[in-house]
């Protein structure tokens, strides 16, 4: 395991894997594997864990109740243990289809444009 999250790898199979995003939604998925793959990373997605909760006990006389149905969650990862999604984005590693570089805004699909002509930390 890494020192820091900042930078956290894993097995996933038989292939040591970078991960860059746990618990994330299909459409999260969907994003960061053609970012990610467009940059010429090879993307490993498999679907997260479910969530460890301990059952609640049951008292004599009452039926246990399912538990909820939580939406599925996946993981993504790349082959590249070198990868840390921080500092691609803040060192202008990641580019998009048009030529641009990925802002931090745009990593956290907060925008839909990229907008590179302020810097981030002058915001």
């Amino acid at each position: 395991m890494a020192l820091n999250s900042n930078h956290a790898f894993e097995d996933i199979g038989d292939v040591k894997c970078a991960i860059v995003e746990k618990n994330c939604s299909a459409s999260r998925t969907d994003f960061l594997k053609q970012l990610l793959e467009y940059n010429k990373y090879t993307v490993i997605v498999v679907p997260s864990p479910p969530a460890k909760v301990a059952a609640k006990p049951v008292a004599e006389g009452e039926t246990p109740v399912a538990a909820a149905i939580t939406p599925e969650t996946f993981t993504v990862a790349v082959t590249d243990v070198t990868f840390s999604p921080a500092n691609a984005v803040y060192n202008r590693e990641l580019k998009i289809a048009t030529g641009q570089i990925v802002t931090n805004e745009y990593w956290k699909q907060n925008e839909t444009t990229i907008k590179d002509e302020e810097w981030y930390w002058k915001k």
